[in-house]
């Protein structure tokens, strides 16, 4: 019998499927059993009310959307109060993705979360730090640790850190986060883009820049899983363009245990259930009993400690 069994550290899931924060709602239940994925994970919540970016928040590019939400949230009270109970009804794990603009509202937002229901919590640390010119915690390894020894210390449930693929420092924010606590992370956020319309000459997004995200960002997300798979001993969860089952498949060969989705869920938005059952497709084809033998399996020839840069063709 094929086993999708996927373990991210404590936690046991049932496949290495799952959604994107800010991607998945409750409203889902209407389309499918949520209890089909691996886990459910949801919209980033910030202690406060907040109303977003002004807008228009969403645009599409060749191949993929930029977006800036600005992460509208009703605040943690209406979050605990009525998120929580609703997942209470599935088996799947709930993940709790939080963001804050310092370290210590981070760590005061952790504990707040650090209920029964919770089995994991998903920090954004890509989010703009107010105390570092608001440049992202996880854009550099101090503020990286920082940030993530206050969070280690203020819970005792299963961190995953979300990390930013704005940096030229991936790998070293990959071990800093590693070394500071985090069982786990989500790599990566969405890429800092920009689009503009010729007619009006006005940038195509409200907040003026956005974050990049669907299938021409994910060779630059799948580079930066392999990386970080490839620096660390805890588990690492692919987040970035996937959009069918190919790339979830690419994504496990590379080195990461589970995958999330995002943008493909808003055009098809059964798209995680069809990757489990073709995922199980596949390992049969292949002769494989585990999706756990396809983790890690690139062949890659061990170069370079498998951290390559190619000079780009002219």
């Amino acid at each position: 019998m094929l086993d999708l069994t996927t373990k991210i550290g404590t936690l046991k899931l049932k496949n290495p499927i799952m959604p994107a924060s800010g991607t998945f709602s409750e409203d889902l239940a209407r389309v499918f059993d949520l209890d089909l994925i691996g886990a459910h994970v949801t919209k980033t919540i910030t202690r406060e009310k907040r109303s977003g970016n002004p807008t228009p928040r969403v645009c599409e590019v060749r191949g993929s959307m930029l977006n800036s939400i600005g992460i509208p949230s009703k605040g943690v009270e209406a979050f605990l109060a009525n998120v929580i109970p609703f997942y209470a009804q599935y088996d799947a794990p709930l993940i709790v993705s939080i963001s804050a603009g310092s370290a210590d509202e981070f760590a005061s937002l952790c504990e707040d979360v650090s209920v029964p229901g919770v089995a994991a919590i998903e920090v954004n640390i890509s989010c703009p730090n107010i105390e570092e010119d608001g440049k992202a915690f996880a854009m550099r390894p101090s503020t990286t640790e920082a940030v993530m020894r206050k969070l280690r210390n203020a819970t005792d449930l299963p961190l995953w850190a979300k990390l930013t693929p704005n940096t030229g420092e991936t790998t070293e924010v990959a071990k800093a986060a590693e070394a500071a606590g985090a069982d786990a992370l989500v790599v990566s956020n969405t890429l800092l883009a920009m689009a503009i319309d010729i007619h009006t000459r006005r940038p195509k997004l409200g907040n003026l820049m956005g974050g990049l995200s669907g299938p021409a960002f994910k060779p630059i997300a799948l580079r930066m899983a392999y990386q970080c798979a490839k620096s660390v001993d805890i588990p690492v969860i692919g987040c970035g363009g996937i959009s069918n089952l190919e790339d979830v498949i690419e994504y496990l060969i590379a080195g990461a245990v589970a995958v999330q989705v995002g943008t493909a869920t808003f055009i098809e938005p059964k798209i995680m259930v069809n990757m489990v059952e073709g995922l199980e497709a596949y390992l049969k084809t292949q002769g494989l009993q585990t999706v756990s033998q396809l983790v890690g399996s690139v062949d890659d020839g061990e170069v370079s400690d498998g951290l390559v840069f190619m000079e780009a063709a002219p």
